[in-house]
């Protein structure tokens, strides 16, 4: 028994798992910026909850990404193309991020924003919160478009028979996510009151360029998508007498959502995207107000800090990696059950803490708490989302099921501030009602499993064939 648990985690091993954290670490780092960062600053600023919530609306961008993500699966970029086709939309991403950063420095949420050179009249300066959340947007879309690549760079690192990689791959995926995430804001929130908000997105600009530094050194995965794609193009113009240009739009834009449909059936494709969308509600709406509850409820930056970020990331790793033991061994649909439900039960703890108010040691034991059923249920949600993607369009494919996933976490949870307004700021039972978000999805994913186990070896019956053409 010991050593069939040594085989499943000597599949660290690999280097290319490496390759898959620090573009994890990527990709988990804008959400620290525009997401608990932000959060506090505003808090601290003295905006209502409603207000901090519908400020996360901007994260609506990335329920909505799929609809250029096949651009980003087939457009070269000049010059930087030579980076390769992921590389090179992740490199421009960050670009953009880190002049968002830096202009995030000068901006001022309860004053105005001047710009460099503009005069120095009422007439020249721009409304602080108008500006944050227009950086902030762009910060979005350029980390939405990030996601697209990231994503496919880790599915096409492994051959479609490596399926024992995937859950690890999911793994350090969501490792690196945390990663970027919470060791940003732990720096963050423990300086934040010595060197204010500005100075700490100046650090975080730093961060920014460390991490485009790491994007030139990893290493470009290698696969078959491009011949497959011409080959679609030339079946096209010879089936339907298409000319290149018409035929290169049907490829790009219309063949990688007509394969997802074609290849599963319309009815287990829409109840596939119905468990995807319903899955992490609960998750998202108390992820969205968690930074305004613990600053409400007593805790400092720095406690915030400490437990959320430093303590948050060490349960994290540790529980991922658990996690994606447990998957590989017992398979991802009981991973997602048993997840899924330590994850709703998880939940009533913040209410505990909302009854009892900020006792540190049940601070940290619902973090870890919170930690490790978030890691499991993420491992298996982000390997159950790679199983069903195929390779010939890794980045739309992933994009359409990644999307559906963040629409509740995005875009819903905007109204979380209100809810809790709406309660008169009872807290308990806000966390009560998250609980009960969760439990429609686990009642579809019991009900359906055969259909989704199906519908997983479709998939790569479907890939394993295209990849022996």
């Amino acid at each position: 028994m010991i050593s069939k648990w040594i085989d499943t985690f000597r599949v660290y091993k690999d280097k290319r798992l490496l390759w898959v954290f620090l573009m994890g670490c990527s990709s988990g780092f804008p959400w620290v910026l525009i997401g608990s960062n932000m959060s506090g600053w505003l808090k601290d600023e003295g905006l209502s909850r409603t207000a901090i919530g519908f400020f996360g609306s901007i994260f609506a961008v990335y329920a909505f990404n799929f609809l250029w993500a096949p651009l980003v699966d087939r457009v070269r970029l000049p010059l930087l193309g030579r980076l390769g086709q992921r590389r090179s939309w992740i490199f421009l991403c960050q670009g953009i991020m880190l002049i968002m950063i830096l202009a995030i420095t000068q901006a001022d949420p309860g004053g105005a924003y001047q710009a460099m050179g503009a005069p120095t009249t009422e007439a020249g300066k721009i409304p602080g919160m108008m500006f944050i959340s227009l950086v902030a947007l762009l910060i979005a879309i350029a980390s939405a478009t990030q996601d697209i690549a990231i994503d496919a760079f880790r599915i096409d690192q492994f051959n479609v028979n490596e399926t024992e990689k995937m859950p690890p791959a999911s793994a350090m995926a969501v490792v690196g996510w945390w990663t970027g995430y919470s060791l940003p804001g732990y720096l963050a929130f423990v300086n934040a009151d010595a060197i204010g908000w500005n100075g700490v997105y100046a650090a975080m600009a730093l961060i920014m360029a460390l991490l485009m530094i790491f994007t030139l050194f990893v290493g470009e995965p290698e696969d078959r998508r491009s011949a497959i794609q011409n080959d679609m193009e030339n079946s096209y113009q010879k089936r339907y007498g298409l000319g290149r240009f018409a035929s290169w739009i049907a490829v790009t834009v219309v063949e990688p959502f007509a394969d997802f449909i074609r290849r599963n059936g319309l009815s287990v494709a829409i109840t596939l995207l119905a468990f995807i969308f319903m899955f992490k509600i609960g998750e998202a709406f108390l992820g969205r107000m968690s930074v305004v509850f613990y600053k409400e409820i007593g805790f400092t930056n720095e406690q915030i800090g400490e437990y959320t970020k430093m303590l948050g990331w060490v349960a994290t790793v540790f529980f991922t990696l658990i996690g994606s033991a447990i998957n590989v061994r017992f398979g991802v649909l009981k991973g997602l059950m048993i997840g899924g439900i330590a994850m709703a039960a998880s939940n009533l703890m913040f209410a505990l803490i909302a009854e009892m108010g900020p006792i540190e040691w049940l601070f940290a034991a619902t973090i870890i708490v919170d930690n490790f059923t978030t890691a499991f249920s993420t491992v298996a949600f982000v390997a159950f989302l790679t199983a069903l993607t195929g390779r010939a369009f890794s980045a739309s494919q992933y994009a359409l099921l990644a999307s559906l996933g963040n629409l509740g976490r995005t875009t819903l949870a905007g109204f979380s501030g209100s809810m809790v307004d709406s309660l008169a700021g009872n807290w308990s039972l806000f966390f009560i009602i998250t609980t009960l978000m969760v439990i429609p999805s686990l009642v579809m994913l019991w009900l359906l499993r055969d259909k989704l186990e199906a519908a997983q070896a479709k998939t790569l019956e479907h890939n394993q064939r295209q990849d022996s053409q």
